[in-house]
């Protein structure tokens, strides 16, 4: 079968590409892609597809990607990972394109996740940076100002404390042992003085203040390992094997306080029998890495505690990076910001060198 619906499966360029096992594979994975677009990928809960016009815009956008990052990262692969994505965004951005072309493009990758998300479990893509229609360049997501970012640092302190074991009444200790059963998921009769230490724990602080300070992706925190971290010299150290870009050994500068906040989680971290035999530096109660979901259910409690506003918003881990972004920029210049972004090259962090709102608003009170 060489289309559906006059939708070509493997455009020529491809087909001259690959040679024939590969193409056959190719084939398959398209097949699969283009019906499931057509028939659910609009709204797969109501068996919405997208439109034909779409789907055919979709694949033949598709179809070069796959060719860019075949001839980018080392040979045919039908597995393109969130990084080949990201990369390939900032290649559009470098090209002469319309920012309409790099929208679409955009889009048509993330309903290549979003194929993958529900069909397979993996995950949907949040790009770096985004494209809008109406404007020329790409620009960074919304971010935290300032005064957010402090609140944001205080409501971790927060994020799941509970009043100390010995300062409740037997009343409203047994109503505590109530919530935490559910909270942990254990029996109330197995609840201890432990499960307290457990609630008021480091993790959530560290997890968010280092994030906060090396504006961690999703993809970092859940990579994250106790060897990244040198509490002496308040900073990480991320390998180039691990780190999301794969482009070199990134050390990332961190705030005594949040160096601070890193020493007693990791001195908590060895009494709990779910980091035995793991190095993983996060891990959800399921003994789960962090990935976008839990991250973003993570800051959206962390919002409501602060009384941060959701609306008009897009509310994504990403929003703490680009705090770090714009506000490094700021402080520090670009070739700062870039080497505590972990970026491959300055063109990607000059989507940064914005003013930040209170910035203008000053400018604005000068001007009268």
């Amino acid at each position: 079968m060489t289309e559906i619906e006059n939708i070509k499966i493997v455009p020529k360029p491809s087909r001259e590409w690959l040679r024939e096992r590969q193409l056959e594979d190719y084939a398959d994975h398209r097949e699969n892609l283009i019906r499931w677009l057509l028939n659910l990928g609009k709204n797969p809960e109501m068996a919405d597809g997208y439109a034909h016009a779409t789907v055919n815009n979709t694949a033949e956008r598709l179809d070069r990607f796959y060719r860019w990052a075949w001839d980018e990262f080392g040979g045919y692969t039908t597995d393109i990972t969130h990084s080949q994505a990201d990369a390939y965004m900032q290649n559009l951005a470098m090209r002469e394109e319309t920012n309409t072309s790099r929208s679409n493009t955009q889009k048509s990758i993330k309903r290549l996740f979003k194929w993958r998300h529900h069909q397979y479990g993996g995950e949907l893509w949040e790009p770096e940076i985004t494209f809008t229609e109406s404007s020329g360049a790409g620009e960074p997501r919304d971010f935290l100002t300032r005064e957010e970012r402090r609140k944001v640092r205080e409501a971790a302190l927060e994020y799941g404390s509970i009043p100390s074991y010995n300062q409740l009444s037997s009343e409203d200790r047994d109503r505590w042992k109530v919530y935490l059963a559910q909270r942990l998921s254990k029996h109330k009769k197995d609840i201890g003085p432990d499960d307290w230490d457990a609630a008021n724990s480091w993790k959530f602080p560290s997890l968010v203040w280092v994030s906060l300070d090396a504006g961690l992706r999703p993809i970092e925190v859940e990579r994250a390992k106790t060897s990244w971290v040198d509490v002496e010299n308040a900073v990480l150290r991320i390998p180039r094997a691990e780190s999301s870009k794969n482009e070199g050994n990134w050390t990332v500068s961190l705030t005594e306080r949040t160096a601070n906040s890193l020493s007693r989680w990791l001195e908590e971290r060895e009494q709990y029998d779910l980091y035995d035999g793991t190095d993983a530096l996060w891990l959800t109660r399921f003994g789960n890495p962090y990935r976008s979901k839990a991250l973003r259910q993570v800051l959206e409690r962390l919002f409501e505690i602060a009384g941060i506003p959701t609306e008009n918003r897009q509310v994504s881990w990403y929003i703490i990076r680009h705090s770090v972004g714009t506000y490094m920029t700021r402080e520090d210049g670009l070739a700062a910001a870039r080497a505590q972004l972990r970026h491959k090259s300055v063109r990607t962090t000059v989507r940064y060198d914005n003013a930040p709102p209170e910035d203008r608003r000053k400018a604005l009170d000068r001007m009268g």
